[in-house]
C-alpha cells in the first residue's frame, strides 16, 4: 500500500505538467510559422474540407500552422534556398493537437463514414487503416517539430476548390488527381496508397527528382523524413520528444 501511495506522489505531479503542456499555448517555444517565414505558402486541408475525413477537423480553428522555434527557424533555412529559385514551401499541417488525433481515430472505427475514400484511401479497406499504419492513437505533430509539406512555384498556380461529387483517385497521374499546385510528386497529399512512400519507383523519373529536392533540402537543414509518407519531416533533434501537446490552433 505505501509502495502505491509513493508512486501516485511521483506521478502526479508529471500528470500536471502534462497537462499544462496540452492545453495552453507554449508561446515561448512555439511560434506561428508566417512570422519566422511570412513568404511560406500555406494549404491547412484539417482546417478546411479537403481531407479524409472530409470535414475540418477537432482542434483547428484557424489555417494556421504552429512550430517549434527550432522547427521553424530550421525551415526557414529551406525556404531561403529555394526562393533562389522561384520556388516556395507550402504547408499541409505542423502542430496538430493531440485531440484532432483522437479525432482521427474515432473517425476510422466508423466504418460507414466513407465519403472521401475514392480520393484519400480507394485501395485500402477503411477497417484496415489501423493495420495498414496509415492512422495511429499518437503522432509526432503533436510534439510540434513535424511538419506536412511540399515545393510550390511562384508565382504560384492557381488551385480548384475541392468537390466532393467530382474526387479522383489520389495515385493516379496530375491530370487525373486533384489538381494541386504542388510540383508533382506523384500522389496527392495524404494519400493512403503505397505510391506514397518516398522512395517508390513505381513514379516518372521528374517526380522522383522532385521528392528527392524536397528530401535533400529538409535533411541538410536537420529534418529526417518519414519513409511512407514523401511529405512528412520531422526535426531531429526536436526540443519536445516525449510531450503530446493538445492546445487548439487559433
Amino acid at each position: 500500500m505505501k509502495k502505491k501511495l509513493l508512486l501516485l506522489i511521483l506521478i502526479l505531479p508529471l500528470l500536471a505538467c502534462y497537462r499544462a503542456a496540452a492545453q495552453n499555448f507554449p508561446d515561448s517555444d512555439f511560434v506561428d510559422i508566417q512570422n519566422v517565414i511570412p513568404d511560406i505558402v500555406l494549404d491547412i486541408r484539417y482546417f478546411s474540407d479537403h481531407n479524409f475525413l472530409g470535414r475540418p477537423v477537432e482542434g483547428y480553428l484557424a489555417p494556421k500552422c504552429y512550430l517549434t522555434k527550432a522547427a521553424a527557424d530550421s525551415l526557414a533555412k529551406v525556404q531561403q534556398e529555394l526562393r533562389k529559385f522561384s520556388l516556395s514551401l507550402k504547408i499541409y499541417d505542423g502542430y496538430r493537437p493531440q485531440r484532432a488525433v483522437d479525432d482521427f481515430v474515432n473517425w476510422a472505427k466508423n466504418l460507414s463514414d466513407t465519403l472521401t475514400r475514392k480520393e484519400f484511401y480507394p485501395t485500402v479497406l477503411k477497417a484496415n487503416l489501423f493495420i495498414d499504419g496509415y492512422i495511429a492513437e499518437k503522432s509526432s505533430h503533436s510534439r510540434g517539430s513535424t511538419v506536412d509539406l511540399t515545393i510550390v512555384p511562384i508565382p504560384l498556380p492557381p488551385q480548384p476548390d475541392f468537390d466532393f461529387n467530382n474526387q479522383c483517385e489520389c495515385f493516379e497521374s496530375t491530370e487525373k488527381r486533384f489538381l494541386d499546385n504542388s510540383i508533382d510528386m506523384g500522389s496527392g497529399f495524404d494519400c493512403f496508397h503505397p505510391i506514397s512512400k518516398t522512395d517508390n519507383h513505381d513514379i516518372s523519373v521528374q517526380q522522383r527528382a522532385n521528392r528527392l529536392l524536397l528530401k535533400t533540402l529538409m535533411e541538410k537543414y536537420g529534418f529526417r523524413n518519414y519513409e511512407l509518407e514523401w511529405w512528412h519531416y520531422t526535426l531531429k533533434n526536436e526540443p519536445f520528444p516525449e510531450t503530446y501537446f493538445n492546445f487548439e490552433i487559433k
